[in-house]
């Protein structure tokens, strides 16, 4: 059996495509979404219709754990029965929420409800998040149903792992988008393996995979000119990455995005 992860799809239907006929999967295997399946690229509807049709068809297990933007769309959605003046403050100032609202089916809908907020793979002592550990972060839910139990401050604060980028240098704490100064690290600068290997998404890194002590990124650009990427953990041999070419689509501002720490890959298995 092999682990199939995919970075980012950003609505990048081509690649994906490409990516998930190259990586040839078979019985048995699995295949995980770190989560921003939608937004920036061309056909984010579409992506969620193929990889919920590969959830339901093909010989392998479909895993999504979610993303802060498939969190942004679900509270969307629920806002617009209960909360209408709430959605309608969120949709002016992101318009992809009601236009991508108006394209999904109900089916679309309930699968990214059946997102999970993180993937553990003990096998290779791997922990799939979206964004990030902030350095704050000092125990981890074991299973998604214990996650799923957290409430109040404590189940705030766990949510940050779809969000975490920069971490206060002082306090290790989570610094959200914009809030960051010179010498604030990102979080995987300084996290020291604690709840395992962390692969994650969310940060794009236009020169390829992020490879950091205890963390990988696989947030390749896909939508900004780079590629598709996936880091494949096979049963019998090394981990190693595949990745296909992305589009050139979503604006992209590189001198807000970390130096790329490089491309050696730190991961055994266990």
């Amino acid at each position: 059996m092999k682990t199939a992860i995919i970075g980012d799809v950003h609505g990048a239907l081509g690649p994906l495509e490409a990516l998930v006929a190259k990586l040839a999967l078979g019985a048995g295997d699995r295949l995980v979404f770190v989560g921003d399946l939608v937004d920036k690229g061309p056909d984010p509807a579409g992506v969620v219709r193929f990889v919920r049709h590969l959830s339901e068809s093909a010989p392998y297990d479909v895993i999504l754990v979610e993303g802060n933007h498939e969190d942004r769309h679900r509270r969307y959605h629920e806002n617009t029965a209960r909360r209408p003046k709430v959605a309608r403050e969120m949709a002016a100032g992101a318009p992809e929420l009601p236009a991508l609202d108006a394209e999904l089916s109900e089916e679309d809908r309930a699968y990214l409800t059946t997102a999970i907020p993180f993937l553990r793979l003990p096998e290779w002592g791997v922990l799939v998040v979206h964004g990030g550990i902030p350095g704050t972060q000092r125990t981890f839910p074991e299973t998604a149903d214990e996650a799923n139990q957290w409430h109040g401050k404590q189940a705030k604060a766990f949510r940050k792992v779809l969000r975490t980028r920069y971490v206060s240098a002082e306090t290790g704490e989570f610094l959200a988008l914009g809030e960051n100064q010179p010498g604030d690290p990102f979080w995987a600068e300084i996290y020291d393996g604690r709840f395992g290997h962390v692969v994650f998404g969310h940060q794009p890194w236009l020169d390829g995979p992020a490879c950091f002590a205890h963390a990988t990124g696989l947030d390749t650009a896909a939508v900004h000119g780079g590629q598709l990427t996936a880091l494949i953990l096979p049963a019998d041999r090394a981990p190693y990455f595949d990745s296909v070419p992305g589009i050139d689509y979503a604006p992209r501002k590189t001198s807000d995005w970390p130096d790329h720490p490089g491309h050696n890959l730190r991961l055994s298995r266990g």
